[in-house]
């Protein structure tokens, strides 16, 4: 009989868009494979059995996070996996409390500490203690940069904890293509979040046009989001209004718009665990800048495939800006060659789940 595996995150929307290869890798190797996550327009995408569970992503109520715990586990104890891969934050604590009680092995993936960890005060606190205790019942921790394993060091014991090339990238769809537009562009793709550094997109972008009015900035990206740190749709219509911007929306596939960049720029401040859209770019041979901040560093070798601006700076960030526009369009294909070569040494999704495959197996064995 196949061993089932649970996948489990806190929207359809990522399962669908970061673990669905993951997944089908499963099912090959024989797996039975079901999905995991409250129940949005996504879910008709994914073809695994699906279950549903209620989540507040954003919630901070103790009581309504205790029931979250009961649900985890009479969903958990009616699914009757063998294993649970867990990713984002209430799964990764909560689910991993409930897979203890049913005595059912977890192996958790910690992609990024988000907005929760930029500022210390007392609910980051609260998370942090949530943490230490769940993650002592996780019988595997993947993180995706150096800088969270470091910091979860204190707290999480260190011969069960991995580093991956955040959640890798998939090499033969994201393969790079020529630009068939004349103009020359910059993209930002993201969560539409204040902490992703949106703000100072758009001021750089002000300041660039003075000296390059012909330049194109555009973003991709979801807008009103479940997040404290959202941008609005009113506010995006401010900027499209100023002609500061032109807003593509949020698109599924994305390899269109990158194609027809120069430069895909994220200026964030987010605690990424390593942004996928930065993948995706470099492995289509588009230089990027980003900041020289957890996560978005790992993508960059400086003036090798991209430039990294400080946080929050918008100074440093035109810089890099017009840095990039100076260069000659041989140099800035070089630098997309460069960054497709990192992407195929460091970032192949293939890496990703073979980790995955060899710590199932592991658990499953010692169980």
């Amino acid at each position: 009989m196949s061993k089932r595996i649970a996948v489990v995150s806190n929207t359809a929307w990522s399962l669908y868009n970061f673990r669905l290869n993951l997944m089908k890798e499963l099912q090959l190797k024989g797996y039975d494979v079901v999905a995991v996550a409250p129940f949005d327009e996504y879910k008709e995408k994914i073809t695994f059995e699906y279950f549903d569970i209620k989540m507040n992503n954003q919630g901070t109520n103790i009581i309504e996070d205790f029931f979250l715990f009961w649900r985890f586990v009479r969903l958990y104890k009616k699914i009757k996996p063998d294993v649970i891969l867990q990713f984002t934050i209430k799964p990764n604590i909560y689910g991993t409390i409930a897979a203890n009680f049913l005595n059912i092995p977890c192996i958790n993936n910690i992609a990024g500490l988000g907005t929760l960890f930029i500022r210390e005060n007392w609910l980051s606190k609260i998370v942090k203690l949530l943490y230490k205790f769940s993650q002592q019942f996780a019988k595997k921790i993947f993180f995706q940069n150096r800088d969270d394993a470091e910091l979860f060091s204190k707290i999480i014991k260190q011969d069960k904890c991995d580093i991956l090339p955040g959640s890798g990238v998939n090499l033969e769809k994201f393969s790079p293509r020529k630009k068939e537009t004349s103009e020359f562009s910059f993209l930002l793709m993201a969560r539409l979040l204040w902490d992703k550094g949106v703000g100072e997109y758009i001021e750089a972008t002000r300041e660039v046009q003075k000296k390059y009015p012909d330049i194109k900035f555009k973003i991709i990206g979801w807008l009103d989001v479940d997040n404290p740190s959202a941008v609005s749709k009113t506010q995006m219509n401010k900027w499209i209004n100023e002609g500061v911007v032109e807003y593509l929306g949020a698109k599924d596939d994305v390899r269109d718009y990158i194609a027809n960049s120069d430069c895909v720029v994220l200026p964030s401040y987010y605690r990424e665990g390593v942004p996928k859209s930065l993948l995706e770019s470099a492995s289509m041979a588009r230089p990027i800048i980003t900041t020289d901040s957890i996560g978005c560093r790992e993508v960059v070798d400086i003036n090798v495939n991209g430039f990294l601006c400080k946080p929050r700076s918008v100074d440093d960030l035109v810089d890099k800006m017009k840095k990039m526009i100076l260069l000659s369009s041989l140099e800035r294909e070089e630098m997309g060659k460069n960054g497709r070569k990192k992407m195929i040494n460091e970032f192949d999704e293939k890496k990703v789940i073979g980790k995955y495959l060899i710590a199932i197996k592991k658990v499953i064995i010692e169980k």
